[in-house]
C-alpha cells in the first residue's frame, strides 16, 4: 500500500517535528479561543503565555488518555504488551508499567481476545499459587495468550472450595504450586486425581523445588506435567505460555 510505505519512510525526527508544529498550532489556537483574544497578540503578554502553558497541559492530559485507549484497543485486538512497547518506542516491562492491567483477568467478562483461534469462550484457569509476584507473573504471562479467566487461590483448601462451590466453571487448567498454607499441592494433586469428578482438569505442577522426591511423587499422583520454574523473567513467562500453549491449544480436552 503506498500510504504504508510512505509511513515506513518517515524518520522519527521527521514525525516528531510534525507532531511539534500540529500541536503548536492547536495549542496556540485554543489559547486564543480561551482567551478571547485576536489572532496575532502582542508577544510580551503574559496571559497569552499563560492561557499556552494551561492549554498545553490539557493537551498532555487528553493525550495521555487517548495513548491508554489505543493501548487498551490494542490488547483487545490481540496485541501483547511487546507491539503496545514497540509502538511507544519503549520495552515491553515499560508498556506495563506504564498501562499496567491490560489484561486483567477475572470472573468479568475479559478484556483481551486470543491472539489465535478464537474459542467458543475464554479458557478457566485456577492458579493455586501463594506467592503473590509469581502469581502476578502468571496471569501476565498467559494475558499474552489470549482470553483467559483466571481465579487464584493460596492454599489446597481454598483450591477445593472453589472446585467444590455450586455453579463454579470447570477449569479447562490447574496451575499448581507445591510449598503453600494449610493443604499443601502435594495434598491437594492426591485428592484431585482421586476425584471422580476433578480428576480428568489437567494439573501441571509449577514450583521452584527440583527435588527427584516432589518430580516422582508429582507424577505418582498422576499430575499431567511438572515445570520448575526458572529464576530469568523471560524464561519464566515461556514456560507458562508453554504450558498454556499445550494444554489449551493442543492438546484434546475431555468433552463434560
Amino acid at each position: 500500500m503506498p500510504g504504508k510505505d510512505f509511513v515506513s519512510r518517515i524518520t522519527p525526527q521527521e514525525t516528531a517535528s510534525l507532531t511539534d508544529a500540529a500541536v503548536g498550532d492547536l495549542a496556540q489556537r485554543l489559547a486564543r479561543r480561551l482567551l478571547g483574544a485576536p489572532s496575532h497578540p502582542a508577544p510580551d503578554d503574559p496571559a497569552q503565555a499563560l492561557a499556552l502553558l494551561r492549554v498545553l497541559d490539557q493537551l498532555k492530559q487528553a493525550a495521555e488518555r487517548l495513548q491508554r485507549e489505543a493501548a487498551v484497543a490494542a490488547a483487545r485486538a490481540g496485541a501483547g504488551y511487546p507491539q503496545i512497547g514497540a509502538a511507544c518506542g519503549m520495552t515491553r516491562q515499560g508498556a506495563r508499567r506504564r498501562w499496567p492491567g491490560l489484561f486483567h483477568h477475572s470472573t468479568e467478562k475479559p478484556t483481551e481476545r486470543p491472539t489465535m483461534t478464537t474459542p467458543a469462550r475464554p479458557f478457566d484457569v485456577l492458579l493455586v499459587e501463594d506467592d503473590i509476584a509469581d502469581a502476578m507473573l502468571i496471569e501476565e504471562a498467559l494475558s499474552e495468550r489470549g482470553a483467559r479467566n483466571l481465579v487464584q487461590v493460596t492454599d489446597g483448601v481454598a483450591a477445593l472450595e472453589h472446585l467444590r462451590a455450586p455453579g463454579t466453571p470447570r477449569p479447562d487448567l490447574i496451575v499448581l504450586d507445591l510449598n503453600m498454607p494449610r493443604m499443601n499441592g502435594r495434598d491437594l494433586l492426591k485428592v484431585l486425581k482421586n476425584d471422580d469428578d476433578l480428576q480428568t482438569i489437567p494439573v501441571v505442577v509449577l514450583t521452584t523445588s527440583t527435588a527427584p522426591d516432589d518430580v516422582t511423587g508429582a507424577y505418582s499422583s498422576h499430575a499431567n506435567a511438572y515445570v520448575t520454574k526458572p529464576v530469568n523473567l523471560e524464561e519464566f513467562e515461556r514456560a507458562v505460555q508453554s504450558i498454556d500453549s499445550f494444554y489449551l491449544d493442543t492438546a484434546t480436552r475431555p468433552r463434560l
